[in-house]
């Protein structure tokens, strides 16, 4: 595959605004005080970090481009984030399921970008 697979939505760039709204919000949110400011520069944060691992994704399950540790990372995250702001789960347990999370999901991408890919490795 010589170019990135397109989006789903193409050819209407939903990626590019969400990145742009999330640009927007950072800016604004060095520019704000108080609460606002962390509510505007949380908002754009997880905006652009959520933009980024869709082409992440996109890309991986296409055979175009492996983010297996991308994606491992961002899975180990999303597991032990709630744990540690809802529950009182010591940080040394928090270490092990992240590293579980993290282990696994590197494994199962690492393997579904194989498949996907033809069986030819990794590209950069």
């Amino acid at each position: 595959m010589e170019e990135a697979p397109e989006a789903p939505w193409s050819p209407f760039p939903l990626s590019e605004l969400v990145v742009f709204i999330a640009l927007v919000l950072i800016v604004a949110g060095f520019f704000a005080d108080g609460p606002r400011r962390a509510a505007l520069l949380g908002c754009g944060f997880v905006l652009v970090t959520l933009a980024g691992l869709e082409l992440a994704l996109r890309e991986h399950f296409a055979g175009y481009r492996s983010h297996s540790t991308l994606l491992a990372g961002a899975a180990a995250i999303a597991v032990v984030a709630p744990l540690y702001l809802l529950t009182g789960v010591p940080q040394l347990v928090l270490l092990a399921v992240g590293a579980g999370v993290f282990a696994l999901v590197l494994v199962l991408a690492r393997n579904a970008f194989r498949r996907r890919s033809g069986g030819l490795g990794f590209r950069a």
